[in-house]
């Protein structure tokens, strides 16, 4: 996934009070007659009111709507871009406690599209020199793009997971990179995604024969147990957070007591978890 993480957390005032609020810019939405309209992640949200103003340096935001979770929807006095490129900051987890760690180092090597306000952290493992070796071996590689927001970390909270809603994010794939990997099906060859977020865009675009089409589009794909993949033959992953729709995601992939087993394992070599941690290649 060559999504890229932009600079999203936005630190600002609201007007009235001067309470700090901080705004995460997960996507743009489109409303009739309204520009700079996006869609937010408000902390904290009890503090937010519609129609409220916050400030953010000269520039400001107005609340049209709040929704679930946190979420609004919000108008800003210029392009969220523009305002991002000035004040915003890489939106680093909150377990990572050194705020002085290079920005940078929270990107793939291999991003390139902006888009995601978090980072598709198995792509941590490669380095330019993995890559040269892997190809080397007659390795293919083939990109996607798929804009992470920050509701993926967004635990289950229903005691039924068939019953939570799943985020929606905005994916891409070439005709070119369809190709690739068609071709590697065809003949053959294992198609080993990195990372959920790759898995998800290729089982959102996979046809019932494991063909897949190039294309732009938006998916709520909820993979859990039952699910039965059509392309990803294995998946390379880190060790994610308990309850998380990604940690069901892998046990669909792998089944459950096998991912339970490799967490005690992991647990019990010291191995870490989360964006910089560890991680695990499911054949």
């Amino acid at each position: 996934n060559e999504s890229r993480v932009v600079k999203c957390r936005l630190a600002g005032l609201k007007e009235k009070t001067s309470a700090k609020i901080e705004c995460f810019v997960l996507r743009q939405v489109m409303l009739p007659g309204i520009s700079n309209v996006c869609q937010v992640l408000l902390k904290p949200a009890k503090r937010i009111k519609e129609n409220d103003r916050v400030n953010i340096g000269e520039f400001y935001f107005e609340v049209i709507e709040k929704q679930h979770y946190g979420n609004a929807i919000v108008r800003f006095s210029d392009s969220a871009d523009k305002i991002m490129e000035k004040y915003g900051k890489i939106p680093l987890p909150p377990y990572i406690k050194n705020k002085s760690i290079e920005e940078e180092r929270y990107q793939t090597v291999y991003a390139a599209k902006n888009g995601s306000a978090a980072a598709p952290t198995a792509g941590f493992h490669f380095t330019d020199e993995i890559f040269s070796a892997l190809k080397k071996k007659g390795i293919k590689f083939a990109k996607i793009c798929l804009d992470i927001g920050l509701d993926t970390f967004r635990p289950i909270s229903e005691p039924d997971i068939k019953k939570h809603i799943i985020h929606k994010e905005n994916y891409s794939v070439s005709e070119k990179e369809a190709e690739k990997i068609n071709y590697a099906k065809k003949y053959g060859g294992r198609i080993i995604a990195v990372g959920t977020t790759t898995t998800r865009v290729l089982e959102t675009i996979a046809s019932r024969d494991g063909i897949i089409k190039g294309g732009n589009g938006v998916t709520g794909l909820y993979i859990y147990p039952g699910y039965r993949f059509r392309i990803v033959d294995a998946m390379l992953t880190n060790f994610h957070l308990p309850g998380s729709t990604l940690i069901v995601m892998v046990s669909a992939f792998a089944g459950r007591e096998e991912i339970l087993n490799a967490y005690r394992q992991a647990k019990s070599n010291n191995y870490r978890f989360y964006s910089f941690g560890d991680c695990m290649l499911i054949i």
